[in-house]
Parts: structure tokens; sequence; C-alpha cells
């Protein structure tokens, strides 16, 4: 088993680490906050995004993937639902 598949899908860790990235107060990452509207995220912050949660995750993001999300709940369940599909293979 791989250290990834080890890590727990925590959306108070996910939370942390994508206000770690996008350097905010994890306060200001709430559940349902927009991504682009609410955090001004821009292209470049969402890559850097999908870099850590690849590493992080151990998961393979598409470009499509990442643009079809744009809250904390959403991230957290594409991740979910990525590790699910890799485990049924």
């Amino acid at each position: 088993m791989s250290t990834h598949t080890r890590i727990a899908l925590d959306k108070e860790d996910l939370r942390f680490l994508i206000a770690d990235v996008l350097e905010l107060d994890v306060e200001e990452v709430t559940d349902d906050a927009d991504f682009v509207q609410e955090l001004e995220v821009d292209s470049l912050m969402a890559l850097a995004i999908v870099a850590r949660l690849e590493r992080h995750y151990g998961v393979k993001l598409k470009e499509d993937d990442f643009k079809r999300v744009s809250s904390l709940t959403q991230v957290h369940r594409l991740i979910g639902d990525k590790r699910a599909a890799r485990a049924a293979s």
C-alpha cells in the first residue's frame, strides 16, 4: 500500500492545504466559498493547487477535472472519487 492511499481524505486537512497554497487564513476557505469569485483564484493558483493535491493525495487530475469544481466541498468529492476509482482498478 502506498503512502498516498494511507493518507485519509479529511476535509479539514484539505482546507489547510488549499489555504496554504493560496496564502489565506484557513477560516476564509469555507466549504462553499467560490474559488474564483470569493477567493480570487487565478489560473496559476489553480495549477499550484492541482500540483499540491496530486502530490499529497497521489491522484492524477486533468485540467477539466479542476475546471468543473469551484469550492472545497467539490474538490473533496473529486479527490474522493479519483481515489475510489484508483482503488477499484
